[in-house]
């Protein structure tokens, strides 16, 4: 019986194009691309580009790559002389057609940008790690998806995993017996890779998950049973409607408006709930201790409602969820207690040296968005202790956890969308932490702003969460280097007024 054939019918081949010579027709921003996608993958590639102009960036390109070369003239059909592929990069569709003749009549193997039906191979979104490449093909359906799964995998694999093929290879080698004793020892040995989709991975995260829960709830039954309690004898059930009913009023409404637009903000860009919610608040004329007071309890339901979103919208990247969320939460505990003992203006002479770093890291993110490569993702060192300053700073100067931990990671390669929802939900921990240690020592107040920045919040976490899921890398990064330079301002101005 013969078995079915796959939808897919491409064969996936990696090509040495230092031993192969390609032709590109087009020198604009397609022919770029394409150039760049070739030059990644292999620098010294064999390249010859044909096109009537030729941009800025491709010339830069062929200074720094000797084996691209450029030739500033129409395309012939004698331009594949010799060559063993060609990628017709332009949109003029006569043109494309004519290069696909062209390699038809010459034998030559030919890619046609956005033209799958004209086709020989598709140039698919690829993955580097070291020695380890990933080449991904939706069969020219949609590069969109491509593209999102490259993120993916960009983000799920570690850096280490170069490492990994060293080590590996030196155990291949030093390994004596048949083929198959080998093939053995090295299944044995690799799957720890595949021991993280085991149950008890599966138990871990419904941990996790109960934990959070009742912590929620433990804080909430808190801070209920502190109203409660402060109000003993409770009044009449007419006075408690009559008081009730008496926050509804325009301004409790703005209070929700500077909440929902404080966490889109937030949950969209992983930072920038304190900064809105500070600037609508004020604006509305609200007190400014108020302000601090309010924005501090509100956040935590908003910050969890915003983590849960991003989890179920698979934004959370769990290995580095882990390495943040218990240094996080630990220096979040010792900044407010050191807070609390030393006085609330102890923290102000450290904010604007960590204002001055964001700063830089804001520059650095917003000049990044516009570079070229944007997935060279380099290994990030010490990343408890970056989670642990975060939370110190965030309790012990007023704020800081997005502005310095996600700007940070996302500076040194991190792909937006995973960072900013792994740090969103590690924040619904550590300004737990933060707030339950205020709680105990300083009590809660200014309830009518409170709910209604966390219910403005609560609707906008979920349509936030899913928006960065759908928001291109560049618009993300662009808009984090925005806020982190406005925070910073605003930071450094507020401190020597």
């Amino acid at each position: 019986m013969m078995s079915p054939q796959p939808a897919n019918n491409l064969y996936p081949v990696f090509l040495q194009l230092n031993r192969l010579k390609v032709l590109v027709v087009g020198g604009g921003h397609v022919g770029e691309e394409k150039l760049n996608s070739l030059l990644l993958s292999c620098p010294d590639a064999n390249i010859t580009l044909v096109a009537i102009t030729i941009s800025d960036a491709i010339r830069d390109l062929a200074v720094k790559h000797p084996t691209l070369v450029l030739h500033q003239k129409p395309f012939v059909p004698g331009d594949l002389f010799e060559m063993d592929v060609v990628i017709a990069a332009t949109n003029d569709a006569e043109l494309n057609a004519m290069v696909k003749q062209s390699a038809n009549d010459a034998g030559v193997l030919a890619n046609i940008a956005d033209t799958p039906e004209l086709c020989d191979f598709y140039l698919g979104s690829i993955v580097n790690k070291g020695d380890l490449k990933i080449a991904i093909s939706t069969n020219g359906k949609s590069p969109t998806i491509a593209k999102r799964l490259k993120e993916l995998f960009n983000d799920a694999i570690p850096p280490e995993m170069d490492q990994v093929l060293d080590n590996m290879q030196q155990i291949r080698l030093r390994m004596n017996g048949n083929f198959a004793d080998k093939v053995k020892k090295l299944n044995e040995i690799t799957g720890v890779l595949v021991a993280e989709s085991s149950p008890s991975k599966v138990s871990a995260e419904r941990k996790w998950k109960k934990i959070a829960s009742r912590l929620v709830l433990l804080f909430t039954a808190m801070i209920i049973g502190h109203v409660i309690l402060s109000s003993v004898p409770l009044p009449p059930i007419g006075e408690i409607w009559a008081t009730a009913s008496s926050y509804v009023t325009r301004e409790f409404l703005f209070f929700i408006l500077a909440g929902f637009l404080a966490q889109l903000v937030d949950g969209l860009l992983g930072m920038g709930y304190g900064v809105t919610s500070a600037t609508c608040l004020i604006t509305a004329g609200v007190n400014p201790v108020a302000v601090s007071a309010a924005i501090h309890t509100s956040e935590i339901f908003s910050a969890g409602v915003s983590g849960y979103s991003h989890y179920r919208f698979g934004n959370v990247n769990r290995k580095l969820f882990k390495h943040l969320v218990i240094p996080g939460v630990i220096g979040a505990v010792l900044g407010a207690a050191m807070l609390v003992i030393l006085g609330e203006h102890a923290g102000k002479w450290l904010m604007p040296i960590i204002a001055l770093y964001a700063m830089f890291l804001g520059i650095k993110i917003f000049s990044r968005a516009f570079q070229i490569k944007q997935n060279n993702s380099r290994k990030i060192r010490r990343v408890g202790w970056l989670a642990w300053c975060g939370g110190f700073l965030d309790s012990f100067g007023g704020g800081g956890w997005g502005p310095i931990v996600t700007s940070t990671l996302i500076s040194k390669g991190r792909s937006p969308r995973y960072t900013i929802g792994t740090v969103s939900l590690t924040e619904f921990f550590v300004t737990l932490a933060s707030a339950a240690t205020f709680f105990f020592t300083a009590g809660i107040s200014h309830l009518a702003v409170v709910i209604g920045l966390l219910m403005g919040g609560s609707i906008a976490a979920p349509i936030s969460a899913k928006l960065a899921g759908k928001l291109p890398a560049k618009t993300m990064m662009i808009g984090v280097g925005v806020i982190v330079m406005i925070w910073s301002i605003r930071l450094i101005v507020k401190t020597f007024l």
